[in-house]
């Protein structure tokens, strides 16, 4: 007796359709505030090699217009749910202790230029800072590339540390409707309506780097994926539910590995 092979005559439309239908009904988000998700995507994204050093900023944007950080002293690595701090578009502090990343204040201009957006993560990881060191773009020629097709602005000069207001206007602009951008001589931006999403386009641009390093590397010219493929691909792997599905993953990871992470009321 066979069970469900006469499935396999389905039409590629009524297949997809089901599959999409599945992951909304499905998957459900993770049960973590939002500033432990910014403690987890932080610790993730060290343990990925974001975080040499104090450089790199996560940032969410609240309804009042404030929005939670990293704190500037802490670092990625040291970061938890109970040192973040809440500030405004001049990072004033108006919650938590310490200061917010001077680098952050570029965040405010995006999130002016883009209402759109509520999530902030920029770093200067090894493989795609590399790329951004020799002025190089990324190939989509792999299917984990694929949700970054036509996703990845461009800035090709450097326009210093962004610690005043030319930088942000420059970043802001360079952005545009994206939410991915190269930042030559500098490192990587991923930004959406949503901490997973921003993480999400972040996270893919290093692993997307660091395969056209090693592809580069091997003595091979990485081919490019045929755009209709790669916007099939993208149109699927940036599903919300996809996105929270994959962000949740790492959650549990780094959770398993930075207990502490959680806010003081949770741990006990």
């Amino acid at each position: 007796m066979t069970i469900g092979y006469e499935g396999l005559q389905e039409d590629n439309a009524t297949v997809i359709e089901r599959t999409f239908g599945d992951m909304e009904r499905k998957i459900a988000a993770g049960d973590f505030s939002l500033k432990e998700k910014i403690a987890l995507a932080c610790r993730f994204l060290a343990d990925e090699g974001h975080a040499m050093s104090l450089a790199g900023q996560i940032s969410v944007r609240n309804d009042d217009g404030s929005f939670w950080t990293t704190g500037f002293a802490q670092g990625f690595a040291d970061t938890t749910a109970d040192n973040l701090v809440r500030v405004n578009a001049n990072l004033d502090v108006l919650e938590g202790d310490g200061m917010a990343n001077p680098g952050a204040r570029f965040h405010s201009w995006i999130y002016a230029a883009r209402p759109d957006l509520r999530a902030i993560v920029h770093t200067h990881p090894p493989h795609a800072s590399a790329i951004a060191m020799a002025g190089e773009r990324l190939i989509i020629s792999h299917m984990d590339m694929a949700m970054l097709h036509d996703e990845i602005a461009y800035l090709d000069r450097w326009p210093g540390v962004p610690l005043a207001n030319e930088e942000g206007e420059i970043i802001s602009t360079a952005l545009g409707g994206k939410n991915a951008i190269l930042l030559v001589n500098h490192g990587v931006l991923g930004a959406g309506a949503t901490l997973e999403e921003a993480t999400f386009f972040l996270a893919s641009i290093e692993h997307a780097a660091r395969m056209q390093l090693l592809c580069r590397g091997a003595g091979y010219q990485p081919i490019a994926v045929d755009d209709v493929l790669a916007a099939d691909a993208k149109a699927f792997m940036t599903k919300p539910k996809f996105i929270q599905a994959t962000f949740d993953y790492w959650c549990r990871q780094t959770l398993r590995r930075y207990p502490e992470v959680l806010e003081s009321s949770r741990r006990g």
